[in-house]
């Protein structure tokens, strides 16, 4: 180990420098750590932010309203013995749903 510390990269701000330099190194190795683990967090949101751009690209049925998601399924409801179409998607932990239409007999 060298006795003359790193030198930082050049385009690490002074007073950050300056800061992380005055700190002992168990407090460094305690920073490092969690730097590292936000690092991975904001990797981890940049591809979820990915995911969610491509989910958007994805082709919209014709028949598919506005208002609903193009990650949204056709379901069918029964009720009063009449059976109904449904646009049905995730909104975090609620599942959404939205009438499309009745169930045609001939089916």
């Amino acid at each position: 180990m060298s006795p003359k510390p790193p030198t930082p990269p050049e385009d690490l701000p002074t007073d950050i420098v300056n800061t992380l330099n005055s700190y002992s190194a168990a407090r460094l190795r305690y920073i490092a750590r969690y730097a590292e683990a936000l690092a991975s967090h904001k990797a981890r949101g940049a591809e979820l932010d990915e995911e969610s751009a491509e989910d958007e690209d994805e082709e919209r049925p014709d028949d598919l309203p506005d208002d609903v998601p193009a990650k949204a399924t056709i379901t069918i409801k029964e009720i009063n013995d009449n059976r109904y179409y449904y646009w049905q998607w995730r909104e975090g932990e609620k599942i959404r749903s939205q009438y499309k239409g009745p169930v045609d007999s001939d089916e």
